[in-house]
């Protein structure tokens, strides 16, 4: 840029001198040389200068030295300086459709994990960052990325499949969370949040999970059968033991003459209709008992 700034402004003087001496000589000359001259003290002056945008930071580097990071606003420069720039405002890693993580759970089952990482550069570590990644998209491609892949993976290998796929979701996401923020921090990258937004088991994985689910369901079935039947079986059992008790108790109080006593009784009832001169009510051998319905 210095170069062709230099080149504009000698060739613009140049034309301008031309003109002076006659020696060119067309209509326009003398503005085209003011033009020219005046570009390239633009160029030149913009070789000394440099504008770091809102939410940015800038790092100088100049003849292979790395400078002090700039802050927003405009910095004056050699015009040997060369500034890299790097973005303070949130930025979102989405780990899915081709880029999604293939993890294994304890038990071996692979599945697909979805997931967001959202983070941002911290302006008072962006030197160290530059001397990691050396630029904004080295961070995520060479820190952030594969980082937060291999704790994605670590976290789901310490949960079996079912857990990883449904019972766990909810730690699993909070412990990638950390780790993910731990691991980051001290290399000046801050994690705002991660998003573990789908966990898709392989087809293997999911013929597996779907036969269990069968034979559990199996299993309780016949759990169930069994309770139902040892309960009939128990309520039988109580309801023979009632009948036997009562037919024992029944038995006891059936003496002879309670029964003669509900004999004649049952007799006199049907003598209040019918007259009944005998009834056989006797016991042990003695003269039948008279019940005249008609003298009470």
């Amino acid at each position: 840029m210095l170069f062709l700034a230099i080149l504009l402004l000698a060739a613009g003087i140049a034309l301008f001198v031309l003109v002076r001496k006659e020696v060119v000589d067309f209509q326009g000359a003398t503005a085209v040389a003011a033009v020219v001259a005046v570009l390239g003290a633009v160029l030149g002056v913009s070789t000394f200068t440099h504008v770091v945008a809102p939410y940015q930071v800038g790092v100088p580097v100049a003849f292979g030295k790395v400078g002090t990071p700039w802050k927003s606003g405009l910095h004056l420069k050699s015009p040997f300086t060369s500034v890299t720039s790097f973005s303070t405002r949130p930025v979102d890693l989405n780990l899915s459709g081709d880029d999604k993580v293939e993890v294994r759970s304890s038990q071996g089952g692979v599945l697909y994990a979805d997931l967001t990482v959202k983070w941002s550069i911290d302006p008072d570590q962006t030197l160290s960052l530059y001397k990691l990644a050396g630029s904004e998209d080295a961070v995520e491609r060479r820190l952030v990325g594969p980082d937060s892949r291999e704790i994605v993976r670590n976290v789901f290998a310490r949960f079996t499949s079912e857990e990883g796929y449904v019972a766990k979701r909810e730690a699993i996401s909070a412990e990638i969370d950390k780790e993910i923020r731990q691991r980051l921090a001290p290399r000046g990258i801050q994690i705002e949040a991660v998003n573990l937004r789908n966990v898709k088991p392989s087809d293997a994985l999911q013929k597996e999970i779907d036969l269990k689910i069968q034979q559990e369901q199996a299993t309780q079935r016949a759990v169930e059968a069994a309770r139902t039947a040892k309960a009939e079986a128990e309520r039988q059992r109580i309801a023979a033991e009632g009948e036997a008790a009562a037919n024992n108790i029944l038995n006891q109080s059936l003496t002879d003459k309670v029964l003669q006593s509900q004999c004649i009784e049952a007799f006199r009832a049907a003598a209040d209709k019918n007259p009944v001169y005998a009834s056989p009510c006797g016991s042990g051998g003695g003269s039948p008992v008279i019940v005249d319905g008609t003298k009470r």
